[in-house]
């Protein structure tokens, strides 16, 4: 049976608010944003990227405070707080982040933007031609899909869909029915792009945008013939978007979420966000309908939808104003024209991303689709996204005759549809598709190829921190590894079993799994480097991770910290442990890396009496990836490979004094940035070593 997560045996003040360290990782990345270093059309992508992780955030982690809430739980959090407790604190830090947004967004961000000639045109500065295009493109481009409800008793309130863009009319006057509604909703489809860029002999400067919502405010009128237009207020609606599928009364999960997808988009309403300009009336009418309180309620000076601004950047041609163009590097034992397998027979390979190429593995498994050796491939599908080349390479493998498996997680958060569609296209060339394990998501990330050579079979097998999605590998930091290593092939091929057929875990001879062996393994390393400390020995431990919550490991780092072991944690989001607190942290430091690449490969070095252990994990250490998740760790034994983690993955992070962020005993960031000693960038620094800049 799994370990259960244990109950923190220190006072609750000892913890911080998880809640409260999201929203102090977006303050970070708000900071990217107000940062003069970073290219002015990156620090605007920044600014979308905080209103895209707070959509998240309010869809999931407040919808569940919200619910907490409402049910009046007992339960408290690890840091003692109440559901409304925390609600209140959480409520308050995220309206202080909007606020800060969108005033950074109107009065730095745009104006620099004008400046260069790429300039969001008001209405009010429309000139008679501009405003000439810009009515020929309402009438010819929106009223078509435009749909204005007018509320009365026959048009009830409409279903409002989470996120969409939304606009409350006030009206006056009676219509062609003599009926006298004073409001009315318009849908805004999201078949209409939310920026229109005008001609440039037009707009009057290179790049000429004009918001959607400004061209419905100046032309509502049109779609209400006959009657005064009062008001004109956008206004959008967060949703709770948690799933919920109870998994031990499903027979066919696959079913059950196709019909619990749908509702996503009319979950229980969470955040109401409206143009600054609302009238109270107005405001008030919104939150009754959407049944959410005053504290509920975000008035923003803008677009009520910053994400959909993430495009401009892409299509504004200025490479003066972005970051600079970055080719990852090819090592040569993977390069073009290589057979892999007889490269990872002689050697394992070791590939950092997105400094190095994810073509490799791409390659991997095109490689063995085609190849007659190949008689099994066994895969892990967590995020792979709607457009895939290794689905692609699974699918012809299937079709090659070769024995495919692929364990799909359908509960994967906001990719279930594109992996459901995967799933269907598997099985329809004859490939065998599982859902894993009932109760627990697979996030492990792993391949396993099965050759018959000289007479035998022969397994490699990939093992990485990330998903499986070219994509994401050239923005987010993670590590892969191929291997031959017997005894390791020979570990996956036992979880596939696990993941597919049924019977007791077996040991596994070198990686860790959760949720049987991940969290006592950590537990016990980092026990075994206090025991070394009590003893006069040199102990150190440095992880990199997402987060760290889970209880248990945060107490054992307590008391590993008391025994005089040198802790340093690189931890990108929140963070529940306090470093630096006399008599219980005081060795123990946390520092957080922000920058143009997302970290996420997630790497546990002990240094276990000059050994030096180091495993690599697709795991955070939190409860849910110990104890709700199949995961695994897998320890990096080329003594040349350990060192490249060690150097590549921890010392230039330890070392960065530009992008790196420091936490103290109250979980208050400060940017680590010193006069004295010479400038490190680690992800710039990595990118000179490993790519091609």
């Amino acid at each position: 049976m799994p370990h259960p997560p244990a109950k923190p045996r220190f006072p609750p003040e000892n913890y911080l608010n998880r809640e409260l360290g999201l929203l102090a990782f977006n303050r970070r990345v708000l900071a990217q944003a107000q940062d003069e270093r970073v290219p002015l059309l990156e620090r605007l992508r920044f600014l979308c990227i905080v209103s895209s992780n707070l959509d998240e955030f309010f869809e999931i982690r407040m919808a569940g405070l919200k619910e907490q809430v409402k049910a009046r739980a007992a339960v408290t959090t690890t840091d003692g707080k109440t559901a409304l407790e925390a609600f209140r604190l959480v409520s308050a830090e995220a309206h202080a982040i909007v606020n800060e947004q969108y005033q950074h967004l109107n009065d730095v961000i745009l104006p620099a933007l004008s400046e260069q000639g790429i300039s969001f045109l008001r209405r009010s500065s429309w000139n008679e031609a501009q405003r000439e295009w810009i009515r020929n493109y309402f009438i010819r481009e929106m009223v078509p899909v435009l749909t204005p409800i007018g509320l009365d008793p026959s048009h009830p309130f409409p279903k409002v869909l989470n996120k969409s863009l939304n606009f409350a009319i006030e009206l006056e006057g009676k219509d062609a029915f003599g009926r006298s509604s004073n409001a009315a909703i318009v849908q805004a489809p999201r078949v209409l792009p939310r920026v229109i860029q005008l001609p440039e002999e037009l707009a009057g400067c290179e790049y000429g945008f004009v918001f959607l919502s400004s061209i419905l405010h100046e032309f509502v009128g049109e779609l209400f013939t006959g009657m005064t237009v009062l008001g004109c207020y956008q206004f959008r609606a967060t949703r709770n978007s948690d799933l919920f599928v109870d998994e031990e009364e499903v027979t066919n999960l696959r079913t059950k979420l196709q019909g619990e997808l749908p509702q996503r988009h009319f979950g229980n309403a969470v955040r109401l966000e409206v143009a600054n300009n609302c009238s109270e009336p107005m405001t008030e009418f919104l939150l009754s309908q959407f049944n959410l309180q005053p504290a509920d309620l975000y008035r923003v000076n803008g677009p009520v939808n910053l994400v959909r601004l993430m495009q401009v950047p892409d299509w504004v041609d200025r490479p003066d104003m972005k970051f600079r163009p970055f080719v990852p590097g090819l090592p040569k034992v993977v390069g073009k024209g290589v057979n892999i397998f007889d490269t990872i027979r002689k050697t394992d390979v070791l590939l950092h991303h997105p400094y190095q190429s994810f073509a490799p593995v791409i390659e991997f498994l095109s490689q063995a689709a085609t190849d007659p050796a190949v008689v099994a491939i066994k895969m892990t599908v967590y995020r792979t996204g709607t457009d895939s080349v290794l689905m692609e390479s699974l699918i012809r493998a299937a079709q090659n005759g070769k024995e495919v498996t692929v364990v799909v997680e359908l509960m994967a958060r906001f990719d279930e549809e594109a992996n459901i569609g995967w799933a269907t296209k598997l099985e329809q060339v004859g490939a065998h598709v599982v859902y894993g394990v009932v109760g627990y998501k697979v996030h492990a990330k792993a391949l396993l190829i099965v050759r018959r050579e000289e007479g035998g079979l022969k397994r490699y097998a990939h093992l990485g921190t990330g998903n499986y999605h070219p994509r994401t590998a050239r923005l987010y930091t993670d590590f892969g590894l191929m291997t031959a290593n017997e005894e390791v092939t020979n570990d996956v091929s036992e979880v596939f079993k696990q993941l597919t057929g049924l019977g007791k875990a077996r040991t596994l001879k070198h990686l860790w799994q959760a949720p049987f062996t991940l969290q006592p393994n950590i537990v016990t390393a980092i026990q075994a480097e206090a025991e070394i400390a009590k003893a006069g020995g040199k102990a150190r431990i440095v992880a990199k991770m997402n987060a760290l919550l889970e209880p248990e490991v945060i107490d054992t780092l307590y008391k590993a910290s008391q025994a005089g072991v040198e802790i340093d944690l690189i931890v990108r989001g929140v963070c529940a442990l306090r470093p630096g607190v006399p008599g219980l942290s005081d060795n123990i430091r946390v520092r957080s890396i922000i920058g143009r690449f997302l970290e996420h490969h997630r790497i546990f070095y002990f240094l276990a009496g000059g050994e030096e252990s180091v495993y690599l994990s697709s795991a955070d250490w939190m409860e849910r990836n110990f104890f709700k998740r199949i995961e695994l760790a897998f320890p990096i034994l080329d003594p040349k490979l350990k060192k490249r983690v060690i150097t590549e993955g921890l010392k230039f992070y330890l070392a960065d004094n530009q992008q790196g962020w420091e936490m103290n005993s109250q979980g208050n960031y400060q940017r680590r940035r010193s006069s004295r000693s010479k400038p490190h960038n680690g992800q710039g620094e990595l990118m000179a070593t490993l790519g091609t800049v």
